[in-house]
């Protein structure tokens, strides 16, 4: 796994962050090392879609990356299900199609280059990852989304959405945002490249609050959404058609 050094490098802080080929070569040491409690989430996500996934069904991750997720839900899940595998980025579906070959992954799979902020169909599934992928939706195109996911999942269907989230007040993001980076320090990045990294974000992640993203996935459809993870400023949730 190649190490994360993308804003030790970069001496253009101005530059926004994107998923493109050297985005690609790191990545999965960038989530490792900056998602709070990243193996532990992927666990669960396993653990959930292999209650929802249903024989003959698709299930889908959205913003898919690396594979990382997909091959995790592959090892957890026992029924005969397609995998489908959506992200804008090329770059990133070539490191997952590597991964998908080097790991033999057996169930048949589809990967999609897609672009999330356009309608996307999506067809008989049984489960929908949104994986730390929804807050690089554009807004205006998020309820658009959760539409056509919820559109296209079959009954007692799962959705699995996790996201960094903004606090209910200005004290709270203070705190929260501080121990994140705190995390990020004893991961082993500097302030220097967790101040460019934060930069680089900044018009391209745009947070919800957990009610906001509670409330847009009630007024699309779903009416069973529960939080299954909290640590400070990120949050899973899961949603039931």
């Amino acid at each position: 796994m190649k190490k994360d050094k993308l804003f030790e490098k970069r001496k253009n802080n101005t530059m926004n962050f994107d998923f493109g080929a050297k985005t690609a070569q790191v990545f999965d040491d960038m989530l490792d090392r900056s998602i709070p409690h990243y193996r532990e989430i992927q666990r669960m996500i396993g653990e959930m879609a292999a209650d929802f996934a249903v024989d003959k069904t698709n299930i889908y991750d959205l913003g898919c990356s690396t594979g990382i997720t997909l091959m995790n839900i592959e090892r957890a899940v026992s029924k005969k299900v397609k995998l489908v595998g959506v992200d804008y980025s090329e770059p990133m579906l070539e490191k997952c199609r590597a991964r998908f070959r080097a790991e033999k992954v057996k169930a048949p799979y589809k990967l999609v280059c897609h672009d999330l902020n356009n309608k996307i169909k999506i067809d008989n599934a049984s489960v929908v990852v949104l994986n730390l992928t929804l807050q690089f939706v554009r807004p205006l195109k998020r309820d658009s989304l959760i539409k056509n996911i919820y559109e296209g999942m079959n009954d007692k269907g799962g959705l699995i959405l996790v996201e960094k989230v903004l606090g209910n007040d200005s004290t709270f993001n203070s705190m929260f945002i501080k121990y994140y980076y705190d995390m990020k320090k004893r991961n082993g990045y500097s302030e220097t490249e967790i101040a460019r990294k934060r930069e680089a974000l900044e018009n391209v992640l745009i947070p919800y609050r957990l009610e906001e993203n509670r409330e847009l996935l009630v007024r699309n459809g779903f009416k069973k959404v529960d939080v299954f993870f909290k640590w400070y400023n990120f949050c899973g949730i899961l949603a039931i058609k």
